[in-house]
């Protein structure tokens, strides 16, 4: 055998998505002794789908960077050691082991060293270790993780902590060592993805393994059953420490390093080229289309499932869950077009068989194309979380005419000014829109509702203003400060540089922007539209089904005039330089980042197209699939139920315009909401999420009969026509039966609430639909004998003999009713969150005349952050705050406001080499 390349520490996190796979888990470099990359090429697959773009590289070599740098080792260092309740150290060191397991050794001792004899706590980069059970190894790769802290310990009694200890006055007994590690993670709305974190954190565990069984791990230092993740606390990518414990983390870890070593010592020996294919061939895949295009080996795996012409590998090809695959064998083969699955899937399939997409016979609810309505694209840069290369807005008019596309291209991705250019831009066309709306009807206008081709892209916008809030609420902080000759200092207390406010324009979008975040608790608030969902909703493609999250995908299959080949239309959108969201093609991001001015690409000579030209073109493309996608829903028709939910977001944004108008509320953020609001938002939740459920039964034929078969579903089943005259009903449910009152939700035509005559009134309380088949059912001597209900509404209901319906209870918990006129029902509408907001009563002096009467409801932000500037004042004189008090308060707010001199991502350039490596896929960053 030669060296034994173990894959690094990424390689062998349990959490990795291919890990019930066989064929992944034996072809793991440890195994083979080569990458997967490597492998395809050989079996004449290459990888396509798995590569790195190389400003996402940047960014995550970026961020190590920070890591190691000086301004940034105190405060990781301190915040891991006192989030552990451990002693404050005398002080702090740092030392870097150079990615040597030698150096490690050495620089570990004098950690430890310094920890017993003087109190001193150092922070490693850098470091190398045996991977666990391969210390005796010759030439295995170690394990490098990104930092390790090194701390004093202490001898405590019962009822204390280390932080109790004064370190100063008393002997450490030994040392502790806390591994880590660092991820550059995207915060989405303020947060960092769990999942995610988890993954990280397994990583952390892989190194406190290692180092767990390291023969030179000092006498005298102890492993720390936790460990610490340092991960970007803003959107400069300065770092913060995250801690967790390890012991489960650890136990999985081991689990599959001892997987590996097994698979290894199966093998005996490294396998040859030429024996490779049969080695890969003989290994049972896990083949999933949604998760596997991270593996160098998908296209191999999926060029084998193609090859195998049998209704199974086809199901396993589009990415139908196995458990549902023998159900809808039959229906691949032709045999059938029903099955014991939902409705979705099965047309998913009848598609894919058939070659044309599948009608659900919904009709339109969503605003798409209407008055105040705003078609955004933008394409985001892969070197900054909230990076953004470009924009494009068009705005529909009062009149319903669509303006022209407006592009605007960002010189500086990555900067501030951008993001202050992007609020800016969408500032301006809010404010054309809210004065249209306002025209028309000033007591009650219609809201204004921005589509976007994908959830990506509102959560790009949303965090940016999550940003720039921040930044605005810490202006008015210091502006008080500077009001009583404080100096402006931030959280840490370090001097501070005082932005610009914003300008209205852009505070207009970002306290929009926020509403929608707020609003995201709430199911029925559409300020956002994702526009694949609204296709999704009306044409079932065929395909593989994950390729539906693609919206050029999508509309592909909704403008065909014949048969399409799903396979030729997948490859040919995967092969597309261009995409429809947010987040770019890898080839499209490599060469808008090498063209973009300033790389360091450019800078060395290398020939790059025109950044302007590039960006221009991935936006028209972007704007040319959400125009498609508008033109292909105008051909349908819309329901009744539009009207609906436009009442429902136009009463929300009610209470967006009063925040706005009296500035109250209005920059608060969905992760700064007070405890008072979470709490009152659960039953206004329950009676939304009830509301949504019953729109889109009433409305979405898929969704009712899928519903209808669901076992948990009390107030809803199948039942079948026996008799018309007088109709009767056999219900498919026990829950419905003699003397319950029903209403016809779904017939042989399509949903009850799109029929002729149907009538709708919208209240306050409730949407009241009228002249609707409702009737109670009775049970006669008939019943015994088949088991119908004689049904006899006052409505008269179109239905033939054996058509198979969906009914529905009417009862005062679910659709309200029944009532005296004999032919209404009513879905209960959820009240508008209107908490931590200005009431219809406040006026603007509603405030300066009572503040203590209205300092929870229309407090202007300008007051509350004055009074929170001078709360945190006091605290500060009192040795509350950093870094006088242990251990170091932990920033909650953690706006994007750094210190003056502090390192950011624009202002830090890596060392290291900008090549991706080959070896490395998405899975080892993220």
């Amino acid at each position: 055998m030669g060296n034994l390349a173990t894959g690094g520490g990424s390689s062998a996190v349990a959490a990795s998505q291919h890990a019930g796979c066989e064929r992944f888990r034996r072809t793991d470099r440890m195994v083979l002794g080569r990458g997967r990359r490597e492998i395809a090429t050989k079996l004449g697959s290459p990888d396509t789908t798995a590569g790195i773009p190389e400003a996402r590289w940047m960014r995550a070599m970026t961020f190590e960077r920070l890591i190691r740098h000086e301004a940034f080792v105190s405060r990781l260092l301190t915040t891991t050691v006192g989030a552990l309740d451990l002693a404050r150290p005398v002080a702090v060191r740092r030392a870097d082991a150079h990615v040597r397991v030698d150096t490690t050794a050495t620089v570990l001792a004098q950690a430890h060293l310094k920890a017993v004899h003087e109190g001193v706590a150092t922070m490693i980069t850098s470091l190398a270790i045996p991977f666990v059970g391969l210390e005796d190894v010759s030439g295995a790769t170690p394990v490098k993780p990104d930092f390790a802290v090194v701390s004093p310990r202490f001898a405590i009694t019962d009822g204390q902590t280390e932080a109790d200890v004064d370190a100063e006055a008393t002997t450490p007994v030994g040392s502790w060592l806390v591994m880590g590690d660092a991820k550059d993670y995207e915060r989405v709305r303020a947060f960092i993805d769990d999942q995610r974190m988890l993954k990280g954190f397994l990583q952390v565990a892989l190194g406190a393994e290692s180092v767990h069984e390291w023969s030179k791990l000092p006498n005298g230092m102890t492993l720390h059953p936790w460990g610490t993740l340092a991960v970007p606390r803003n959107a400069f990518l300065q770092p913060s420490a995250v801690v967790e414990r390890l012991d489960d983390h650890r136990t999985e870890v081991r689990v599959r390093a001892e997987e590996r070593h097994q698979l290894r010592e199966e093998l005996g020996e490294d396998i040859s080229d030429t024996e490779l294919k049969a080695y890969v061939d003989h290994l049972e895949r896990t083949f999933n289309p949604m998760t596997c295009p991270t593996c160098s080996l998908f296209n191999y795996c999926r060029d084998q499932v193609r090859s195998t012409v049998d209704p199974a590998s086809l199901l396993t090809e589009i990415g139908v869950a196995p458990e549902q695959r023998p159900a809808l064998a039959p229906v691949a083969a032709g045999k059938s077009d029903v099955a014991d699955v939902p409705d979705s899937l099965v047309s998913a399939v009848i598609a894919t068989r058939d070659g044309h997409p599948v009608m659900t016979g919904q009709r339109r609810t969503d605003p798409v194309g209407q008055p105040a309505t705003i078609n955004l694209v933008l394409a985001k840069s892969d070197a900054a979380a909230l990076g953004c290369y470009g924009v494009s807005l068009q705005r529909i008019d009062s009149s319903g005419a669509a303006q022209a596309w407006v592009p605007v291209v960002f010189a500086d991705p990555q900067s501030l000014d951008t993001r202050l250019a992007i609020m800016g831009a969408l500032g301006a066309v809010l404010s054309e829109a809210l004065a249209d709306q306002l025209q028309a009807n000033s007591e009650l206008p219609e809201p204004i509702q921005m589509i976007l081709p994908d959830t990506a892209t509102g959560d790009l916008l949303v965090s940016i203003a999550d940003s720039l809030a921040g930044t605005e609420i810490s202006r008015l902080r210091w502006a008080r400060d500077l009001e009583v000759d404080r100096p402006p200092l931030t959280f840490d207390g370090e001097p501070a540089s005082v932005p610009d406010s914003l300008t209205e324009q852009q505070r207009l979008a970002v306290s929009f922007l926020l509403d929608q975040d707020r609003g995201r608790a709430l199911a029925l608030r559409e300020s956002f539209v994702d526009l694949r969902a609204i296709v999704r909703r009306h044409f079932v493609p065929g395909g593989v089904l994950s390729d539906a999250g693609r919206l050029d995908y999508l509309v592909r299959w909704a403008e065909a005039d014949g048969n399409l080949d799903h396979r030729v239309v997948s490859d040919s959108i995967a092969e597309e330089l261009h995409t429809p969201g947010a987040r770019l093609s890898n080839a499209g991001s490599d060469a808008i980042h090498s063209a973009a001015p300033g790389t360091k690409r450019n800078r060395v000579g290398r020939p790059a197209g025109d950044y302007d030209d590039l960006v221009r073109a991935e936006l028209e493309y972007k704007a040319d699939v959400v125009s498609r996608a508008v033109a292909a829903l105008d051909t349908l028709p819309v329901s009744r139920l539009r009207a609906v939910y436009r009442a429902i977001e136009a009463r929300a944004q009610q209470v967006w315009r009063r925040r706005m108008e009296f500035r109250a509320s209005d920059l608060v953020r969905f992760g700064r909401v007070n405890w008072f609001w979470r709490n009152s938002l659960v039953p206004m939740m329950d009676t939304d999420a009830t509301c949504a459920q019953q729109l889109r039964i009433l409305g979405n034929p898929h969704a009712a009969r899928e519903a209808a078969r669901d076992a948990g579903a009390r107030n809803i089943a199948l039942a079948d026509v026996v008799d018309v005259e007088p109709v009767r009903l056999k219900p498919r449910s026990r829950r419905l039966g003699a003397d319950d009152t029903v209403a016809l939700i779904l017939d042989a035509r399509g949903p009850m609430v799109d029929h002729d005559g149907i009538t709708l009134k919208i209240q306050a309380g409730s949407f009241k639909f009228g002249q609707w088949p409702v009737g109670r059912l009775e049970a006669d001597e008939r019943t015994d004998i088949d088991g119908s209900f004689e049904w006899s509404p006052k409505i008269e209901p179109d239905v033939d003999v054996g058509d198979e319906v969906v009914i529905s209870d009417i009862n005062p918990r679910w659709l309200g009713g029944p009532f005296k006129s004999g032919h209404e029902i009513a879905v209960g509408r959820p009240p508008a969150d209107d908490l931590s907001g200005p009431k219809p009563s406040c006026t603007s002096d509603s405030f300066m005349e009572d503040p203590d009467e209205h300092q929870y409801c229309c407090q202007p932000h300008e007051f509350r952050e004055a009074n929170t500037s001078d709360w945190i004042a006091e605290r500060r004189a009192a040795g509350e705050m950093n870094p006088e008090v242990w251990p170091p308060v932990v920033d909650m707010d953690q706006f994007d406001t750094p210190a003056d001199g502090t390192p950011t991502d624009s202002q830090t350039e890596p060392t290291t080499d900008m090549s991706v490596p080959l070896d490395q896929t998405p899975d080892d960053l993220d």
